[in-house]
């Protein structure tokens, strides 16, 4: 399934060992800073980033807006310090300003700017003065973009249409009741010309995903869909373009649509060139490798799929795209389980632009002749890097100065054949200072969701799928790459079609296999866990009849039991369509199949089970259906921890230290018998 929050990737500091370093323990995980955005100054020589943080009393975490040389000269600056969520930080063209979209408060203020709404504000760089706010709209801001050549902000608030159909009447008269459709969640669009007053450019018709602004704002490139539902952007969004010329918007050309494997693509990551020429989005995919599609401005706007390398995939669910200053078109890549940026001239050669080393990037931007990503090299933990061709990596941030105390596990990545012959590979975390030939460890195997996704091999502390702190606490983890994850060929993603419950199944075993036959893990100390997709897929194999594998602990967090209800209830039903090759009527014994719903009997692991309240990817009927047949039923050890107010994923401090405390507790107990 595919995550409705974005999994963060949690940073640490690299640096010195201490005296006596201990173990990181969930505790730990309160205190880590993490950078979420980076944009380079139009001359190159500061970067402006967003540096989240979380915060114990409001139970919550938020990003702060920083600045640094990217010489390597100066020390970090903080630009603000309210937490209010600074984010999608844009310079302006002198490059004396940050603007971001942030939601500020101020005691009993009740209209915008300081009301709490998003609004968009224009932070001094070299922090002299407060943040200015640049709209004050009621009900506040959705997306924005600025255009540096014309010093206008581009902004889209949220709005709403009545459709009218012999029925609206009726549901005007009963206006307190809620109907499944009749009222459609639009955008309108403005343009906010320098000391000028603001006006609208797109009227609201459609929903706008979000958009980007050529350099010189005379052109607006959307992602839009009839309403903000997600089932309407998997299948009927598109990207649109309005040029100020005409103050018409056109739809860019859909052709490319006709070879993909599936209709129902999510359009992300909008961007223009610098001459505002060729605009490229990402289209991302349930079951099949995302792809970059370039459109260029002649008649209609054409499109065209940009090739990629064999064996590499664009790194999906919200992956960057960004031109630079000539005509390179830079996307982060993923390949057995790595991530670097790649970049496309304009006739489709690739080149790879410097990483500075690090095998996993998760952020990037270039301008003014300076390159800066967030990333870190292998074995050791990321931070924020000046990268170049010709001269080594320089290292900005010291962003977690406390992880110098923790001892880190160590992370590779590893492959493993699967009963067809085919490659798997994934991430292996170790205990820190663990040695092939030691004693072999309890085992927690830790699935990724997705499944169009992958596990990488860095350091990342993570909650929802047991990163970093299982290790720490003596567990091997081994973080599957099973068939359907991207970065192992288009053929391994598209194999899964059809074949769930049975190819990702089976590769995870193997895996599991390869691990007792190394002697790393201890085949009568196996655990399972994962969040989304992986809660299904720890649902799948605890419910297996006579596996080759037995299980002696789970951990399903927001996990599907029943693919029928899948379809039915979540709010991405194109998901199992396309996995499961058709509709319930069309494909029943293939539903039937993937659903472990039919072998809960078989379950004879204990099980915890997590879900948060208010889920809605993968709802919570799911775990109380497990948790009702492992209890009630087959009487097996068993525990349900609904989160109250949590989405798909979880978001309070608070929340995630109780899974990982619970999931420690749990593994403890059923694993080493403690």
């Amino acid at each position: 399934m595919r995550p409705a929050f974005t999994l963060a990737v949690l940073l640490a500091a690299s640096g010195p060992a201490a005296a006596q370093p201990r173990p990181v323990a969930p505790a730990d995980y309160a205190s880590v800073a993490t950078v979420t955005e980076v944009a380079v100054s139009p001359d190159g020589k500061q970067v402006a980033y967003t540096l989240a943080t979380w915060g114990a009393e409001a139970d919550n975490r938020r990003t702060d807006l920083w600045v640094v040389a990217t010489d390597g000269t100066g020390k970090p600056r903080q630009l603000t310090a309210d937490r209010a969520n600074d984010r999608h930080p844009k310079w302006s063209a002198d490059g004396k300003s940050v603007y971001v979209l942030a939601n500020r408060t101020k005691d009993g203020q009740k209209r915008p700017p300081y009301n709490g709404t998003s609004q968009v504000w224009r932070v001094a760089a070299d922090g002299e003065a407060a943040p200015a706010a640049v709209t004050k709209v009621a009900g506040g801001v959705v997306h924005f973009d600025c255009a540096p050549g014309s010093g206008e902000v581009f902004y889209a608030v949220d709005a709403e249409v009545i459709d009218d159909d012999p029925f609206r009447p009726l549901r005007a008269k009963y206006d307190a009741l809620t109907y499944g459709h009749g009222r459609r969640k639009v955008s309108e669009v403005y343009r906010l010309p320098a000391g000028g007053a603001a006006g609208v450019v797109v009227p609201a018709e459609r929903y706008v995903r979000d958009f980007a602004a050529s350099r010189d704002g005379k052109r607006l490139a959307l992602i839009t869909a009839p309403d903000d539902t997600v089932i309407r952007s998997e299948g009927d969004s598109r990207v649109d373009v309005w040029e100020a010329d005409t103050s018409k918007v056109t739809p860019t050309d859909q052709g490319w649509r006709k070879g993909a494997g599936s209709p129902w693509p999510w359009l992300e990551s909008v961007a223009w060139n610098p001459a505002g020429t060729r605009l490229a989005y990402c289209a991302i995919w349930d079951g099949y490798p995302a792809e970059v599609i370039v459109c260029e401005r002649t008649d209609g706007w054409p499109a065209r799929r940009m090739p990629r390398p064999e064996g590499v995939h664009v790194r999906g669910y919200g992956s960057p795209l960004w031109f630079g200053e000539v005509a390179g078109l830079n996307i982060l890549a993923e390949r057995s389980g790595s991530v670097f940026p790649l970049a496309f001239d304009r006739y489709g050669n690739v080149y790879l632009p410097p990483s500075g080393g690090a095998s996993v990037v998760y952020a990037a931007d270039r301008s003014g002749g300076r390159s800066v990503i967030v990333g870190g090299k292998d074995g050791a933990l990321p931070e924020l890097l000046a990268v170049s061709d010709q001269d080594p990596p320089t290292r900005l941030t010291d962003l977690n100065p406390q992880a110098k105390e923790w001892a880190l596990p160590s992370v590779e990545h590893v492959t493993w054949a699967a009963p067809d012959g085919s490659t798997v590979g994934g991430a292996l975390e170790l205990p820190p200072g663990y040695k092939k030939g030691d004693k072999p460890l309890p085992l927690v195997v830790a699935i990724h969701g997705g499944p169009t996704t992958a596990s990488h091999a860095a350091l990342e502390f993570d909650p929802h799928n047991g990163r970093l702190y299982l290790a720490a606490a003596g567990y091997a983890v081994l973080c599957p790459n099973y068939r359907g994850s991207t970065g192992y060929g288009d053929k391994f993603v598209t194999d899964l079609l059809g074949r769930e419950n049975d190819l990702d199944v089976k590769d995870i075993l193997a895996g599991i296999q390869h691990l007792i036959k190394e002697g790393i893990a201890d085949p009568d100390r196996i655990g399972v866990m994962g969040w989304s997709n992986g809660g299904y897929l720890t649902n799948c194999l605890i419910s297996m009849k006579d596996g080759p594998v037995k299980f002696k602990a789970a951990s399903s967090g927001a996990g599907i039991v029943d693919t029928v209800a899948e379809w039915g209830f979540n709010d991405e039903p194109a998901y199992p369509r396309v996995l499961k090759t058709g509709l319930p009527w069309e494909k029943p014994e293939v539903y039937r199949k993937t659903s472990p719903t039919y072998q809960l009997g078989n379950v004879k692991t204990p099980t915890l089970i997590h879900v948060g309240e208010n889920d809605e990817r993968c709802p919570p009927g799911h775990s109380r259906m497990l948790y009702r047949a492992l209890k009630e039923n087959v009487k097996v050890p068993t525990q349900l921890v609904v989160y109250p107010g949590e989405p798909h994923g979880l978001g309070k401090l608070s929340h995630r230290t109780a899974k990982m405390e619970w999931d420690l507790a749990w593994f403890d107990k059923y694993l080493k018998g403690r």
